[in-house]
């Protein structure tokens, strides 16, 4: 019997079961696991972020959060891309990740992003390369080293996705 394979969508993150989700994986994974923080990882970033999920199809857990990553403009078509983390049942081949940075760094561009960067930390930097971006320099962040780098818009194109309010709530 061969095991059925897993499909997932990336979407903005619009109901407040999503964002519920959103938050409680971020928790488990910058706070429990890494260890980054202490209670939460909520800043004032998320006031003004666009939260993006990854949803795993499966028939024992339809429509579970995996995968987490948010998206702002620091200035004028200028964007950002932080809090990437995918939960450890889910992390083997990449695949979460890659559709989360796609979904991320295309609607950045649908909506008018001239620059995508992100803090990247130093293990994931070779999987960044691999996905078209380029690092900038390394700093150190929360005494831990990682790379800033940029995306190759070029290699994300713009796509449909509409750009909603900003959901209420997001910071409590």
């Amino acid at each position: 019997m061969t095991t059925p394979k897993r499909t997932y969508s990336f979407q903005l993150a619009l109901s407040e079961a999503d964002i519920t989700d959103y938050f409680t994986l971020r928790q488990q994974i910058f706070c429990e696991e890494q260890g980054l923080f202490e209670q939460h990882d909520r800043d004032l970033i998320d006031e003004r972020s666009y939260p993006i999920v990854a949803i795993a199809h499966e028939p024992n857990q339809p429509g579970r959060v995996v995968g987490v990553v948010r998206i702002y403009e620091q200035a004028p078509r200028l964007w950002y891309g932080g809090r990437l983390g995918v939960h450890p049942d889910f992390r083997r081949g990449w695949r979460i990740g890659k559709g989360l940075i796609q979904k991320a760094v295309t609607t950045a561009n649908t909506w008018g992003c001239d620059r995508f960067l992100a803090t990247v930390q130093l293990q994931n930097v070779r999987f960044f390369t691999r996905l078209h971006w380029d690092s900038l320099e390394e700093i150190d962040i929360l005494e831990r080293p990682h790379h800033l780098m940029q995306a190759d818009l070029d290699y994300y194109p713009p796509s449909d996705q509409q750009r909603p309010a900003l959901p209420i709530g997001l910071v409590a």
